[in-house]
């Protein structure tokens, strides 16, 4: 049964991609491989050597960037090095969801949840509603959002499904600080602004631009080339459209994106605050400013579930994460909260826009 809420506003894999905590293990870095890797997060250019930048910002050798880079995708530390889209902006309809499954067989559930190409991240979680995705329909879905969650709930056998859409976007950018200590996670920047969440126009071009680029990018001193030879735009003609993407919202960033166990952080709670509703506007964004938090939202609350701001806390170990939320609390003054931690992560990865999965699985499925 899917329980209603107030309406708001390269391939992926079908198989189970478990990792239980003890797997992944951390590998030992170096001074500048943490240092690089905050680089390679946050300050990787659309320019046509953006490793070069990297490099000067790092005061080091391209080579060695790009050598240290190819070693860490190699260690399973750097997951890939990829654009990343707005979903939203792009007209995908996304949701957070909970789902209610046989606590004794989890991963029959997750297996049917997976095999849709719009699920990008799915965990066990320590909660009733033990099993929590993300997933996104294309703009052009027969069954649209609402239809794909009740296939998926009968295909999971879930006993009951909670719809989590984001009412208020308020932060969504995943760095995990590799060189500041858990003060230094703890600490807050200036606020920023909630999120425009509405579709944003495109046009064939950007599509094209976007189905070329998605996905892993090379480590080579160009590697916008490729991409810009295969929809047939001069290189630098290919990073002025890039930039335009950006400025219209369709692409966010560019940058590593790290496997959290590997790289040192153990551990991911999810932070669910009751903060009163007309308290919201002006504590969501001091909750975002967390350098901890990667994720913070507003979302429905239930008779049963009365969390309105929704914060995901990284850390070296669960006591990390308990003392990034902590801080939170102490700056804030919202003091209820409970904290939901995953113990397996059946699936992640990053959307792929505008493929023929998405389709070819409603006709398989609806």
């Amino acid at each position: 049964m899917i329980e209603p809420v107030p309406q708001p506003e390269r391939a992926s894999a079908a198989r189970i991609k478990a990792r239980a905590r003890s797997d992944g293990a951390a590998v030992a870095l170096d001074d500048l491989d943490r240092k690089l890797l905050n680089l390679l997060q946050g300050s990787f250019p659309t320019a046509r050597r953006p490793y070069q930048h990297v490099a000067a910002l790092a005061g080091v050798g391209e080579e060695e960037v790009m050598a240290r880079t190819r070693r860490l995708l190699a260690q399973r530390i750097i997951r890939q090095v990829t654009p990343i889209f707005d979903t939203r902006a792009l007209g995908y309809a996304s949701m957070l969801v909970a789902a209610k499954v046989d606590p004794a067989y989890p991963h029959r559930a997750a297996r049917a949840i997976n095999a849709h190409p719009g699920v990008s991240h799915n965990y066990l979680r320590n909660h009733d509603f033990n099993l929590w995705f993300t997933v996104a329909t294309a703009p052009d879905s027969r069954l649209g959002l609402e239809g794909t969650l009740e296939v998926l709930g009968r295909e999971a056998g879930a006993e009951s499904i909670r719809q989590l859409p984001t009412l208020k976007l308020f932060k969504i950018r995943m760095d995990l600080e590799m060189e500041g200590d858990t003060e230094a996670l703890a600490s807050a920047a200036e606020a920023s602004a909630p999120a425009e969440l509405e579709p944003q126009p495109y046009d064939e071009r950007d599509v094209a631009v976007i189905r070329a680029l998605q996905g892993d990018m090379e480590v080579c001193p160009e590697p916008y080339a490729a991409a810009a030879a295969e929809v047939g735009m001069s290189h630098e003609r290919f990073l002025a459209h890039l930039d335009g993407l950006r400025e219209r919202g369709l692409l966010r960033r560019v940058a590593a994106i790290l496997y959290h166990r590997r790289a040192g952080f153990s551990a991911n709670g999810m932070g669910v605050w009751r903060v009163p509703e007309e308290q919201i506007a002006e504590i969501g964004p001091r909750m975002a400013a967390v350098r901890g938090i990667s994720h913070c939202y507003q979302r429905p609350t239930y008779p049963d579930w009365p969390y309105s701001v929704f914060t995901m806390a990284h850390g070296r170990s669960k006591s990390e994460c308990d003392a990034v939320l902590d801080a939170i609390a102490a700056a804030t003054g919202i003091a209820e909260r409970a904290t939901l931690y995953s113990s397996t992560e059946f699936k992640k990865i990053r959307l792929l826009y505008f493929t023929q999965e998405h389709p070819e699985w409603e006709r398989r499925h609806a």
